[in-house]
């Protein structure tokens, strides 16, 4: 037996519970790690709440986490990587957990914390994909919503280093911060659509919401076509024909897990993380995500 944190019915955070659960087994090209961390993102938060029943349906208990980096300690027949490697990836069944198995196990480099490498598996491969989706090119204009997040904020430093133009709505705390990583930054909330024009005086080609904060119609409306708006974040996108990506695996980009950790490691893509929490404390985690307090990642550390 191990412990993990589970949770048994949708609600705030103190419904995630320190949890005994049976060790899990390798099985055929799988490995089991041990978790040296798994990160805490805002789909967590949102699952956890029972914002996402219509995407990300879950039975109770529930495990909750994806994103762990840990060291293998067993190796199922087939697996791509052995006993002692440092890796890091997708769990198979829920990361907030002292053991974890990952199917694809991606080499961590040796530059990476193991706290980065989790940090940035969910929002990395949700940023590259999102990108990869809309088809944005170099010489086009990007809008981002949730530029100041953990998600926007791979998003802006990948798309303005492919040569993209990029326009992000923030925070005001966030302004100066996304500002220095390339992207025209302007507040979000009321009034965004004249800001968003004003800063883009050729226009928005594409949208990329990673905020879920209702801007999909106005989205819409700006770029003239919902087919080049795409959001990882708001469950109401088939209302407004506009695509959500991330609740069907086959949508994924698992191989452009090593590609990021190159840039992470080569000093190119900055995916800070902003504090490290025991596993006893998830639920203090969760509730820095929902109150917004981070800047950068959390992380939890078995």
């Amino acid at each position: 037996m191990s412990i993990a944190i589970t949770f048994s019915e949708y609600g705030a955070p103190e419904v995630l519970t320190l949890s005994e659960v049976a060790t899990p087994e390798p099985g055929p090209g799988q490995v089991r790690i041990k978790v040296r961390a798994a990160a805490v993102n805002p789909i967590d938060v949102r699952i956890r709440a029972g914002m996402m029943q219509g995407v990300f349906p879950v039975t109770f208990p529930h495990m909750p986490g994806w994103d762990v980096a840990g060291v293998v300690d067993k190796a199922g027949a087939g697996a791509t990587a052995s006993v002692g490697d440092e890796v890091f990836g997708v769990a198979a069944v829920g990361g907030y957990s002292e053991y974890a198995l990952l199917e694809r196990p991606v080499a961590k480099p040796k530059e990476l914390s193991f706290e980065t490498a989790a940090g940035m598996v969910t929002v990395g491969e949700a940023a590259y994909r999102a990108l990869r989706h809309l088809g944005v090119r170099q010489g086009q204009t990007l809008l981002i919503h949730g530029a100041g997040g953990s998600v926007g904020t791979i998003a802006v430093q990948l798309a303005t280093a492919w040569g993209i133009t990029v326009v992000g709505t923030v925070a005001e705390q966030d302004l100066e911060r996304v500002t220095a990583l390339g992207a025209t930054a302007v507040r979000y909330g009321d009034g965004w659509v004249e800001r968003v024009k004003a800063a883009a005086q050729g226009g928005v080609d594409f949208v990329f919401d990673a905020s879920g904060a209702g801007v999909l119609p106005d989205s819409v409306a700006l770029v003239g076509d919902a087919g080049r708006v795409i959001t990882i974040a708001d469950p109401t996108a088939g209302q407004h024909g506009v695509r959500f990506t991330g609740s069907d695996p086959k949508d994924r980009f698992p191989e452009s897990l090593p590609l990021l950790a190159d840039l992470i490691a080569t000093g190119k893509l900055d995916v800070p993380v902003w504090r490290a929490y025991p596993l006893a404390e998830a639920a203090k985690a969760h509730a820095d995500i929902e109150a917004r307090r981070n800047q950068g990642k959390v992380v939890l550390l078995p």
